[in-house]
């Protein structure tokens, strides 16, 4: 298909994943949240790690095991720098890491909260279909339908009616594509042949330029079906 437009999406939670764990100080489960900062233990040649969570609450911390009685010998020289140096990437990167997390928790908060970096990635000159391929580097937990009528502002009923006549489509494609988590490398294909006057909007919705009020009303409605020419 060449007459696309195509932009890429990148999902940036705002929002670390909480874990909920036994508080002391509030005598019960609350969610806590990364302080960003590791605390380091030497013994010897051996090295404790922790990432600091604090209690969303009273602020009480919780002290999330990286790991125990490591060799420094058997530790790379860009983790223990990270360590050394409270890298904020390094952490933000273990902060997300929900695998590691289920290790400790039953419970764990995703937020929906994301920022939004939109890249134009190709541009036919006369195009009808808008391409939006996802790119998420950590878990998020936003429908595609809420993102959607979100940056293209439009209601979600309106997304759905696209869905619903055959206008808005998933790689891969669902019956329930709207009501799912958005995963890494994900790509829907809208088909804008039939609105010649909303194209010049969604275009800017789409690659995140700045869009006036008066410009958005009423979305994208699907129309009917149109008859073949008459031989």
């Amino acid at each position: 298909m060449c007459n696309l437009l195509q932009v890429r999406w990148t999902l940036v939670p705002r929002i670390a994943p909480q874990p909920w764990i036994a508080c002391r100080a509030c005598g019960g489960f609350r969610p806590f949240q990364s302080s960003g900062k590791i605390r380091l233990n030497a013994n010897g040649r051996k090295l404790d790690a922790w990432l600091i969570y604090k209690c969303t609450s009273c602020e009480g911390t919780w002290n999330r095991t990286i790991f125990e009685r490591r060799n420094v010998g058997d530790i790379d020289s860009a983790t223990l720098a990270a360590l050394q140096s409270n890298d904020p990437h390094w952490i933000r990167a273990r902060a997300f890491d929900l695998e590691a997390l289920k290790r400790s928790t039953h419970r764990i908060d995703v937020s929906a909260d994301c920022e939004v970096r939109k890249e134009l990635l190709r541009e036919a000159a006369d195009w009808k279909f808008l391409e939006i391929e996802f790119s998420i580097s950590v878990p998020v937990s936003l429908r595609l339908d809420r993102l959607l009528a979100s940056e293209l502002r439009v209601s979600r009923s309106q997304v759905s009616a696209l869905h619903e006549a055959g206008l808005l489509t998933g790689t891969p494609d669902r019956a329930d594509v709207l009501r799912r988590r958005i995963r890494d490398g994900f790509r829907i294909t809208v088909d804008l042949s039939g609105a010649d006057d909303r194209r010049p909007t969604w275009r800017s919705l789409a690659v995140g330029e700045n869009v006036t009020p008066g410009e958005v009303e009423h979305g994208c409605e699907p129309e009917s079906p149109k008859a073949p020419p008459a031989d």
